[in-house]
């Protein structure tokens, strides 16, 4: 058993190793995980959650590094999920983010992880809000959501993320990318990395447009702005901060960032449940109750939406 008020206190220090076994007890789904989430809550809600989506290839961790350094410069701890592929055969991530961002490791005031998905669709982990939670209460002021590059799945970071950013290319066929359904709605800030590649001013043109077809804003909305980098080289980093902090502060001008972050508690709640009425369910199979039922609808006396009445009511006490 884990003593799990003296690794809040050790992870609230900055201690890596803390926040590791944290966030390792999140992702096994630890017996321990209630008492966890328990000692954390009052320590969360300080941190800005930044999420960074796009195709493979765009640049996604190299832009996520070269924020990290501009936040850094500005004195702010960064905390950085890097949600990868899992692999087939153990499960892990595949790809491992923090050898991408190598030159952040020896930094204490950035603590970087990769997650894997485990078949999780939608580019993020399933256990990536109870890790942000983690991150926000060892005092992480930004916390950078980089998601699996699978395309259109991916606008499930938008549920987890204050701000999301979406990252394109030149020459890459994002204009196609862009124009699928979700993509051009999820953006908060929209990125052009790989300026220099012919075809930028095109595709930000192009991207301009598509996002002028299908608006729908009225005085005063977010119009979100379309910022070219070169993250190799740290060009346009700094107007990717500045269009961030410019985000944030209208968000909470406008009351949208205390609305997004219900939202997102809401959908962690419902999950949570949903969850657990999934495994009470999962433990019924070879239970005679379920076998009873599917034999009465198989003799036709007794219908699915019926036979899932009585279960459900089985299983709430309803």
């Amino acid at each position: 058993m884990v003593d799990v008020p003296t690794l809040v206190e050790q992870a609230r220090a900055g201690r890596p190793r803390a926040v590791a076994r944290l966030i390792s007890l999140v992702e096994g789904a630890s017996p321990q995980l209630r008492e966890v989430m328990a000692a954390l809550a009052p320590l969360t809600g300080n941190a800005y959650v930044v999420g960074l989506t796009g195709s493979p290839g765009v640049g996604k961790s190299t832009s996520t590094s070269a924020l990290v350094s501009a936040y850094r410069r500005a004195g702010k701890r960064v905390g950085v999920l890097a949600v990868d592929p899992s692999s087939p055969f153990s499960g892990g991530a595949l790809l491992g983010d923090r050898v991408r961002m190598s030159e952040h490791a020896s930094d204490p005031g950035v603590y970087i992880r990769s997650m894997a998905t485990r078949g999780h669709l939608g580019g993020l982990a399933w256990s990536a809000p109870q890790a942000i939670r983690v991150l926000d209460a060892a005092g992480c002021e930004v916390i950078l959501v980089e998601t699996v590059g699978v395309g259109q799945s991916e606008v499930e970071i938008a549920s987890q993320a204050d701000t999301s950013v979406v990252l394109m290319a030149p020459g890459m066929g994002d204009g196609i990318q862009a124009a699928k359904a979700g993509i051009l709605e999820i953006g908060d800030v929209y990125v052009v990395n790989k300026a220099d590649r012919d075809g930028a001013d095109a595709t930000a043109r192009e991207l301009n447009h598509m996002l002028g077809l299908g608006e729908s804003r009225g005085p005063g909305d977010w119009r979100p702005p379309i910022v070219k980098t070169v993250a190799a080289r740290g060009e346009g980093i700094d107007q990717v901060v500045e269009a961030l902090e410019k985000h944030r502060a209208w968000m909470e001008e406008h009351g949208v960032l205390a609305e997004r972050r219900m939202a997102r508690a809401a959908r962690e709640v419902e999950t949570i449940a949903v969850t657990r009425l999934r495994e009470r369910i999962g433990d019924l199979h070879g239970d005679r109750h379920i076998g009873a039922l599917a034999e009465r609808i198989v003799a036709g006396s007794l219908d699915p939406y019926a036979a899932a009445d009585e279960l459900v009511a089985g299983l709430t006490g309803a």
